[in-house]
């Protein structure tokens, strides 16, 4: 059974004459009938009959009909999403909880002058962004690496078919709100926050270590708090004095001008970087996107 022999019946229903059907079929009369009568017997019995009315449907006949109709509907909706769609410009990027890989994705569609584009950003978790990428949901996925992840991070890069390509290094800063009582420090030690609630974006049922979005994950921190989206984590993080250790990438637009990144009093670096599915091109638009992320390097 072919997509081909539903239209056929489709149009035989609607024209109720196998003439008129074969005319706005652009077929021959013959090769309509002849391929009716081999769905037929593929499905041993009989759709249509001749009456001096024209071709009607049997009670089988129907019943197919019913069936016919809907998928071929269903493939003409098909066809005409993606004939539309393929018009459009398409770029994906996931990444984990970065600010600034949010406003980049921002900058980027401000500089768009196309006339269609389909545009998606993923701010989620960690193994999201490697499935995401691995899956070709996204084209790109912004992370990093650090001494405690590298290993286990790399091992499931290469089991995804996915290449890491650093962007920069930076030190580790600590991430708190302005009227935090450490705000003002030069460098705030280990020691000095243990008195203050280690902020920490979920994983949902992946947990481990290396999939943390904080670096320095293996530590041990006497009072930690989980959230699943930034709206949470600052809520938390004005109202606990909770802190989190980052980058040091603060883009105020985004957080309001309410949040300081003090240096944190470690020798530890963190690697920003991204990954993309290995062997396939970068888009123009995935090349753009990478150049906006290096601006944000801090010399």
């Amino acid at each position: 059974m072919t997509l081909q022999q539903l239209n056929y019946v489709v149009k035989i229903a609607e024209t109720k004459s196998m003439n008129k059907a074969a005319k706005e079929l652009f077929v021959t009369q013959s090769a309509l009938s002849s391929t009716i009568k081999l769905l037929e017997e593929e499905l041993g019995t009989h759709i249509f009959i001749r009456s001096n009315r024209g071709m009607v449907l049997t009670s089988d006949g129907e019943k197919f009909l019913q069936y016919a109709k809907e998928i071929v509907k269903l493939s003409d909706m098909v066809s005409e999403h993606f004939s539309r769609e393929k018009r459009k410009t398409y770029f994906s990027v996931s990444m984990q909880h970065y600010s600034f890989a949010v406003e980049a994705f921002v900058k980027l569609a401000a500089e768009l002058d196309i006339d269609s584009y389909d545009l998606a950003v993923h701010e989620t978790m960690t193994a999201r962004v490697m499935e995401n990428v691995r899956d070709m949901r996204s084209e790109l996925g912004v992370m990093y690496l650090d001494d405690a992840n590298r290993a286990p991070l790399t091992k499931t890069f290469k089991e995804y078919d996915l290449e890491f390509t650093p962007l920069f290094d930076c030190p580790v800063y600590v991430f708190l709100n302005k009227d935090h009582p450490l705000a003002k420090e030069k460098k705030i030690s280990f020691d000095e926050l243990a008195d203050y609630p280690c902020l920490s974006f979920d994983q949902g049922e992946n947990n481990a270590f290396y999939l943390s979005e904080e670096v320095l994950s293996t530590k041990h921190y006497p009072r930690i708090v989980r959230a699943n989206d930034r709206a949470s984590m600052i809520d938390l993080m004005i109202g606990l004095n909770g802190y989190t250790l980052c980058s040091g990438i603060i883009v105020d637009d985004i957080n309001d001008g309410r949040f300081t990144a003090v240096p944190f009093d470690s020798d530890d670096v963190m690697t920003i970087g991204y990954i993309r599915r290995k062997n396939i091109p970068l888009s123009d638009l995935a090349k753009r996107y990478i150049e906006l992320l290096k601006s944000y390097h801090k010399e």
